[in-house]
């Protein structure tokens, strides 16, 4: 880890005013310190800044700062969004990791985080090893020839398939962006990883209200069952009557280089009975446009069965 000076702002017009990085948590970017993938020499602490709350009042609203955990565990948070907490990291990690900092967070791609291999994310031009290298964990929707690096959050998953929006503050004003194009699939530049603009800070997650979003499930696929990256995710939320399916969101995990939202899939699902037939034609349309790799062409049909899977879960009892 590389000398930095530490500075601590109590309000947000001090924090954005401070040129620098900021630590909220810490879960994400003192990792990436110790490895010097991230350098930066002035680091703030923005514990102190008044970001925290939740509120269930119209919808959901989780102050930047709010911890994985307490959201997680609060009682007006719809079951996507507490599942795919608790389902991100350990207990200790959940305590202390901020929701701005897991929105934020790096990828977890072994060559970004290896400063001794070349990576386009870390050093645009240096080429991306992955496409021809270890890439089980990596992505096949929304990749380019420059990165194929999956999106790390879990519950930035349930949030885009929520419609989540970003409330964002910096020194000109506050601005609000929808958390789906929010982040930026790498295309050429996969240095540019979201919209966030120099100076700003997430203030604010906001959460639209949908009441049938009670009825929602995030099914993670991974290696081991504690403390681990999905290998595939599905964010989905169903609402039902009579056995037949009115509406539907859905987004996947793990497999994108962004938290991906499944249009085509919620499309086939409306109006479709309640069945696993309905459930595996809509779900045969996840992976269109998929590139895999060497060692993930796994991931298209595992996406398919992770889809039908949390259908399955909100509809138990009531198909066929």
């Amino acid at each position: 880890m590389r000398p930095f000076e530490l500075l601590a702002p109590e309000t947000v017009e001090d924090a954005v005013a401070s040129p620098g990085t900021f630590l909220a948590g810490g879960t994400t970017l003192v990792d990436l310190m110790k490895l010097n993938v991230l350098t930066p020499r002035q680091v703030l602490d923005i514990n102190a800044v008044p970001l925290r709350g939740i509120d269930t009042t119209d919808g959901l609203r989780f102050g930047a700062l709010e911890r994985m955990g307490d959201i997680a565990g609060h009682a007006g948070v719809y079951p996507v969004i507490s599942r795919a907490l608790l389902l991100s990291a350990s207990q200790q990690i959940r305590n202390m990791a901020s929701i701005g900092g897991n929105l934020m967070q790096r990828t977890r791609c072994s060559y970004f985080r290896d400063v001794a291999m070349p990576c386009n994310r870390r050093v645009p031009g240096s080429g991306c090893p992955a496409l021809s290298g270890a890439n089980r964990m990596h992505a096949v929707l929304g990749t380019s020839d420059a990165c194929v690096a999956t999106h790390a959050s879990d519950v930035a998953v349930a949030l885009v398939a929520l419609d989540a929006q970003l409330r964002l503050v910096s020194e000109t004003g506050t601005r609000t962006v929808e958390l789906a194009s929010f982040y930026r699939q790498p295309g050429e530049t996969p240095e540019v990883e979201t919209d966030l603009r120099p100076g700003e800070l997430i203030a604010e997650v906001v959460v639209p209200r949908l009441d049938w979003a009670l009825n929602s499930t995030y099914v993670k696929v991974r290696d081991r069952q504690s403390y681990e990256f999905a290998l595939c995710s599905a964010a989905v939320a169903l609402r039902v009557e009579d056995s037949r399916i009115v509406d539907a969101r859905v987004a996947a995990g793990g497999v994108a280089t962004v938290p991906w939202r499944l249009p085509a899939v919620e499309e086939a699902l409306r109006g479709a009975p309640a069945t696993v037939t309905a459930f595996e034609e809509a779900a045969s349309l996840a992976a269109e446009g998929a590139r895999p790799l060497a060692e993930n062409a796994f991931k298209p049909s595992l996406l398919r069965r992770t889809i039908v899977r949390a259908l399955l879960e909100l509809t138990e009892g009531n198909h066929s």
